[in-house]
């Protein structure tokens, strides 16, 4: 789902990384010591899972993209960690790209927030594993969806000729979308058993005085 080096225009690539750089600096705002910690996990996990795991689906390779996870344990500080992991990316093995590491950092930190507002409040209140997991799936679906919508409308703006590119992409999509929300679902579960305050932290910043 990374947008490759020299697609975007100059407009939309400053757009993308105004939007990112915004998103960024609130969430490196409103981070708490305590979540820099887990935070550090979940980049290196979306780093890691984005690196080696490839699924040849389709026309195209997919991989995780685990916003669904970060949105729900994060919240906010979802943003600087997905702009460090796609530095990374770009940086090390020309994923993606810099010119374009604002609009991807929006295609794929901006779910994780939605995620954050629509799901994290249901976890925190869900008592048992199997609404938990019900949740999870639900935070990891939509926010895979949310991110594909999002790439699909930033390579429209950024040409009509890579609207067949979305088309091509858009079964391999439903594919990951699918796995990924069971993945979350059972992390979602599993952290309901053994550390329900993991999805307290994004709650306390807000009453903090963050967003």
């Amino acid at each position: 789902m990374h947008i490759a080096e020299g697609v975007a225009p100059v407009p939309i690539a400053a757009a993308g990384a105004l939007v990112a750089g915004a998103g960024v600096a609130l969430g490196i705002r409103v981070m708490k010591d305590e979540q820099i910690p887990r935070a550090a996990l979940i980049s290196a996990a979306i780093f890691v899972a984005s690196v080696v795991i490839r699924l040849p689906i389709g026309p195209s390779a997919v991989h995780p993209v685990l916003n669904g996870l970060a949105g729900i344990v994060l919240g906010w500080a979802a943003l600087p960690v997905f702009l460090i992991s796609l530095f990374l990316q770009a940086l090390l093995f020309q994923f993606g790209g810099f010119t374009t590491l604002g609009i991807n950092t929006v295609t794929m930190g901006l779910p994780a927030i939605a995620v954050y507002y629509l799901f994290s409040g249901r976890l925190r209140a869900s008592t048992t594993e199997r609404s938990s997991f019900i949740i999870g799936l639900a935070a990891g679906m939509t926010a895979v969806a949310l991110s594909f919508i999002l790439w699909g409308a930033a390579l429209v703006f950024c040409g009509k000729h890579l609207t067949t590119i979305v088309g091509l992409a858009l079964v391999p999509y439903l594919a990951i979308i699918a796995i990924e929300g069971v993945f979350t679902g059972f992390v979602a579960a599993f952290l309901t058993r053994v550390y329900p305050g993991a999805f307290e932290i994004p709650q306390q910043i807000r009453k903090g005085g963050g967003p």
